[in-house]
């Protein structure tokens, strides 16, 4: 028979006072289950971004008119609200299992042992952003998706997938000081594909603020900017960023680089050319909006992909722990 502890009312007032430091004073979490929870918290922060597409490419943007509330009246989607109301709602449920993803994360990486502030830090910087990202996207609602809103809500939500890239990326490495694994001109290379990428995916949303998917069947604002202009313009900087790839894949071949860079690059490329071919396609048919879709999960693989090469970069090794030998328990003793 399991013997259950007693709970003090010392326990409940630390539990209260400090939910995390009391989970993290009873559970040790082993590095699986830390850099699982970061990875959760990375896919739902994609899935959040591709589910939103779904809200805008079948016109539910305003499914739910008003915000926090989906009505005047009611909190949640009524069956007179219909298709669209469903889709905006079922959208803004899923906040919460991103929150949910995002607090995993925290829990895991507050209780690790030893303790890495860094790690939680990052977790906590997520949960801000799925904050503010939430406000904002009540005030795309309530501005009746003007579309510098909401290409700022979805540049806020790749925000939010560079830091929980960054947090999976850190679950698997050590505190150490990072080492560069290649020389800077080769970093320097990669900071151009970063610089790039950045401009290619803030580019692809004044396409979308300017093309004909406007998130909703009633009219809505359009940014005043030719989209047939703009999306030739996204699609140069895609080139810029492909060929910044394949240059650097033979740069890392030609000063004998690690598998680690090499490998993230070839993923990079990958991801690229598939994200191209989807992108080309969906022009070339008049955006369907299965393509599109595709196209913004695309949008974020090549992202995650671009900073997963940046992070290869450089290694960090695991700090050593001073842990009590004899000399130092000698010591103890002695002071004691």
């Amino acid at each position: 028979m399991v013997r259950v502890p007693n709970v003090t009312r010392a326990d409940a007032v630390a539990a209260v006072r400090n939910p995390l430091a009391f989970i993290a004073a009873r559970w040790t979490p082993d590095p699986r289950t830390v850099r699982r929870a970061a990875l959760a918290a990375l896919v739902m922060s994609v899935i959040i971004v591709v589910t939103g597409g779904a809200v805008r490419l079948t016109g539910s943007g305003l499914g739910c008119p008003t915000w926090p509330k989906c009505t005047e009246d009611s909190l949640t989607a009524t069956s007179t609200m219909g298709f669209h109301g469903a889709i905006e709602f079922g959208n803004r449920m899923l906040t919460y299992v991103l929150c949910g993803a995002v607090g995993w994360a925290i829990i895991a990486a507050r209780s690790e042992k030893p303790y890495r502030r860094g790690l939680t830090r990052l977790g906590w910087a997520q949960f801000w952003v799925v904050m503010g990202n939430a406000v904002l996207g009540g005030i795309v609602v309530l501005v009746g998706l003007n579309p510098y809103t909401v290409a700022a809500h979805f540049l806020l939500s790749t925000a939010l997938i560079a830091v929980a890239t960054v947090m999976w990326q850190r679950t698997r490495e050590g505190d150490g000081a990072p080492r560069p694994l290649v020389g800077p001109s080769v970093r320097q290379l990669v900071w151009f594909a970063v610089v790039a990428s950045v401009l290619l995916v803030a580019v692809g949303t004044v396409v979308t603020g300017a093309g004909p998917h406007a998130g909703d069947s009633s009219k809505v604002e359009r940014m005043p900017v030719d989209w047939e202009t703009v999306t030739k313009l996204h699609a140069v900087l895609a080139w810029i960023v492909v060929t910044l790839t394949f240059a650097l894949w033979f740069v890392l071949k030609a000063v004998d680089a690690p598998k680690g860079p090499l490998d993230r690059t070839r993923d990079l490329f990958l991801v690229l050319l598939a994200q191209g071919v989807i992108g080309y396609v969906q022009y070339f048919t008049n955006l369907p909006e299965v393509l599109v879709g595709l196209h913004m999960l695309g949008s974020c693989l090549v992202w995650i992909a671009v900073l997963r090469v940046q992070l290869a970069l450089r290694e960090r090794p695991k700090t050593a722990i001073d842990l009590p030998g004899p000399a130092s328990e000698a010591a103890i003793g002695t002071r004691a």
